[in-house]
């Protein structure tokens, strides 16, 4: 069991609980962890138990940056919005710069998600 964190950016957020949707069957068999509303919309919509961190611009990125550098996460999808300011967006740098550091697979658009689900998880 792999522990997967899901960040999306407002604009990307129905994007996430699609892809979510798409690959509930792999996720289902997953530790999922979230940002604040990206969690609740998941778990919501598609039925995937998320659990909760702080929101983005709260903390919930750093929260999941040091949850990777403590070797708690295996995989972050993040769909960011790359046409809308972030107010968080040194946040999200770190964020990046830790995955990169600790070797942790990040995806930051569907097509990347999509490539990173079936190549680490399509067969479990």
């Amino acid at each position: 069991m792999k522990t997967i964190a899901l960040i999306a950016h407002d604009h990307k957020k129905a994007d996430m609980v699609a892809w979510c949707m798409r690959h509930h069957d792999i996720l289902v068999k997953h530790h999922l962890v979230g940002t604040g509303t990206t969690s609740g919309l998941v778990t919501e919509k598609t039925g995937l138990q998320v659990t909760p961190f702080l929101s983005g611009p709260l903390g919930g990125d750093l929260q999941i940056g040091a949850s990777i550098a403590t070797g708690q996460i295996d995989i972050v999808i993040f769909l960011s919005d790359p046409l809308t300011a972030q107010p968080h967006d040194p946040d999200v740098k770190a964020l990046l710069r830790i995955a990169a550091v600790y070797n942790v697979p990040m995806a930051n658009n569907i097509a990347t998600a999509d490539l990173v689900i079936a190549a680490a998880l399509g067969d479990d």
